[in-house]
């Protein structure tokens, strides 16, 4: 008995922590591609804090985790609003990096699909339910983002996107089914997520396209 609460206070602080991780990741993303399009500090505020917890409501919405965390909780719109004052002040530093806003936002996607994986089996879901819910909260905030800036969103004409997320979600479902200890394989999925995301974006890796009939 004492193992299972154990384990579950592990399992919950580790949703906590992948969520504001991916929180931050995000919500850097959203500020960074804020400052490109020359939005104000309210603004870039208002961005950051979308595309870092869109995915994260949608996912405690359809599992019944409500009222959603990052609403009831003061840290995540904390780590939000952190980020876009850092984006405000500081983003040239951020912009040394390269390509910044894909980085953080491979960074954000693997955090968030693996956190909503785990959260999704802990409220009962099936491993196939599960591992989509943690695609669903890894490409939301991504899909917020890009439509509050009227840009198409990235996941569906990105270098592997979604199929990125599925495979860091789809590790840890393949982990709980196999009843694997639950940090070491939340690693493995974001990484994993993370890994094929950046290569995705450095070798053009896509999915098919269908080709477009000509024009007469």
């Amino acid at each position: 008995m004492v193992e299972g609460a154990a384990a579950g206070e592990l399992l919950v602080t580790l949703v906590r922590v992948l969520d504001l991780g991916g929180t931050f990741a995000f919500a850097l993303s959203g500020a960074t591609a804020g400052v490109r399009r020359r939005l104000d500090i309210f603004g870039i505020l208002v961005l950051a804090f979308a595309a870092s917890t869109a995915g994260g409501i949608t996912r405690d919405v359809l599992i019944g985790a409500t009222p959603p965390a990052s609403l009831v909780d003061w840290r995540y719109l904390g780590v939000s609003s952190l980020a876009g004052v850092i984006c405000f002040f500081w983003s040239p530093w951020i912009e040394r990096l390269h390509a910044p806003v894909r980085m953080l936002d491979a960074v954000g996607l693997a955090l968030f699909a693996v956190a909503g994986a785990q959260k999704a089996l802990a409220y009962g879901l099936s491993p196939v339910m599960a591992a989509l819910l943690g695609v669903l909260t890894g490409i939301g905030g991504g899909i917020a983002r890009d439509v509050l800036l009227a840009e198409v969103p990235g996941v569906l004409r990105s270098e592997l996107y979604a199929v990125a997320a599925l495979a860091g979600a789809g590790v840890v479902v393949a982990g709980n089914m196999l009843d694997l200890p639950i940090v070491p394989t939340a690693i493995a999925g974001g990484a994993l997520c993370f890994g094929l995301r950046m290569m995705a974006i450095r070798r053009g890796w896509q999915l098919p396209v269908a080709n477009r009939p000509p024009v007469a």
